[in-house]
């Protein structure tokens, strides 16, 4: 696999010690106080620079966080209106080569394995435009001779009538294959670094393509050079300190945004869950609060980002995040393939907890005087410029 520009990126994380040796950054965190908070907060909202992000993610901030959800709230109304956008996942295969220790699929798991062929896939993605989904996001393993770029392309040749939007959330590619992908219709990639603490990524993931650090790093450039309009970032929560992933993430993000302006970048936080066949102990939990405070320092930062929640969530916490900088969510997510039109006995990659239909899910965002969007372009976008 070609890399393009890792030395840029890699440059910018180790020149500020943000993918190892990170022990001033907590220092610095914790030296943080309240008036700086105060006076942080007192700027306008919407910009980023990474001294910013560290005021608005220190402990000091948190008893500021009513004042941040309100700001957070009138930038994200400001910049989306009163919208949630809704979508869904469609898993087609639970095969997968590496060895990641948090995750179910991992090459090592006895689980029941299933890949969808193309007829079944279409068939569960059948199921979910039935439920008025026109946002569409397929999930694989890192199965590379099954879910190929000749069987993604195929899937978007007949997927792509029923569904405005087309995204994956699979292995790394080349610039090649993602360019291939999206001349088929498929016009958004989600790709989490998993942590951008080197040591740590070395640790979590001992075998397989993806014990590759830098070649995943530089995925995002790829896939953005590809064409792509969509461009998901995160990190699993609960590998590493939160505060200092973030900080990692955000100049992932502001790096990419200035690069490739035409594409949009959005922020997911994939909390990790109980998954099967993987440890149950992990030393950097991030609790309810965590997240929301890095929520919301994110939204205050990136105005024009947006923040995705899935059903890892609970229904409460999920309702509760409606009026603060949400702006698209999963529903009715089942995380196994096939799990939409048959009851299969493939493994799930997680446990979902917010288990509600999606017409339960728009009438609670209804509720909250905010419209549930099914579909906000048509497929003819990706044609222009």
């Amino acid at each position: 696999m070609t890399t393009i520009v890792s030395a840029n990126m890699q440059s910018i994380l180790a020149e500020k010690q943000l993918d190892n040796n990170r022990a001033s950054w907590a220092e610095r965190l914790q030296a943080i106080t309240a008036d700086q908070v105060k006076r942080e907060l007192s700027n306008p909202a919407g910009k980023f620079s990474l001294a910013r992000l560290v005021t608005l993610l220190s402990p000091a901030a948190e008893p500021f966080l009513e004042t941040m959800a309100q700001q957070a709230h009138a930038l994200t109304i400001q910049r989306f209106g009163k919208t949630i956008q809704l979508y869904a996942p469609l898993y087609v295969s639970n095969v997968c080569i590496n060895s990641c220790r948090y995750c179910g699929y991992n090459q090592t798991t006895q689980i029941e394995r299933t890949r969808l062929t193309i007829e079944q896939a279409v068939s569960d993605a059948a199921v979910i435009a039935g439920e008025g989904f026109r946002h569409l996001l397929l999930v694989s393993g890192e199965d590379t001779k099954f879910v190929s770029p000749d069987y993604l392309c195929e899937l978007a040749g007949k997927l792509r009538q029923q569904f405005s939007s087309l995204s994956i959330e699979i292995y790394a590619m080349s610039q090649d294959e993602y360019a291939q992908l999206f001349n088929a219709g498929i016009d958004g990639v989600t790709l989490y670094q998993e942590t951008y603490d080197r040591d740590v990524y070395a640790d979590y993931h001992p075998a397989g393509p993806k014990a590759d650090y830098d070649s995943r790093l530089d995925a995002p450039d790829r896939f953005a050079s590809a064409g792509m309009r969509r461009i998901g970032l995160g990190f699993l929560l609960g590998l590493t300190n939160w505060r200092i992933e973030t900080l990692a993430l955000a100049e992932h993000a502001s790096y990419l945004i200035k690069k490739y302006w035409r594409s949009q970048i959005s922020f997911s936080f994939p909390r990790i869950c109980p998954a099967t066949n993987v440890q149950s102990e992990w030393p950097h939990l991030v609790s309810d609060t965590d997240m929301v405070q890095m929520m919301l320092a994110l939204r205050l930062c990136f105005s024009d980002a947006g923040i995705v929640l899935s059903t890892r969530e609970t229904p409460e916490f999920r309702d509760n995040l409606i009026n603060l900088c949400v702006t698209r969510l999963s529903a009715g997510s089942k995380t196994n393939p096939g799990g939409y039109a048959s009851e299969t006995e493939a493994a799930e990659q997680f446990e979902v907890a917010d288990s509600r239909s999606p017409e339960e899910v728009a009438r609670m965002i209804r509720s909250h005087g905010y419209e549930a969007v099914w579909k906000d372009w048509d497929v003819s976008f990706n044609k222009l410029g």
